[in-house]
């Protein structure tokens, strides 16, 4: 019975490994996820900044005339 014993702690081992591998690899991708829509946000929100820069500035222009 050992050699038995032996081989289901080997599969059992292996297959927790699997499985932590796998909830590593999904929890690694959606880190990526989620710096992906960071990156976006902060561009979105410094091309808002821009615009209303822009958009003060040309009326401060209209304001000196």
């Amino acid at each position: 019975m050992g050699f038995i014993d032996d081989a289901k702690d080997v599969a059992d081992t292996a297959g927790r490994k699997v499985k932590e591998g796998w909830e590593d690899a999904t929890d690694k991708i959606g880190d990526k996820v989620d710096e992906a829509k960071a990156d976006a946000e902060v561009k979105k929100a410094e091309a808002h900044k821009d615009s209303v820069q822009q958009k003060n500035e040309l009326k401060e222009q209209l304001r000196d005339n």
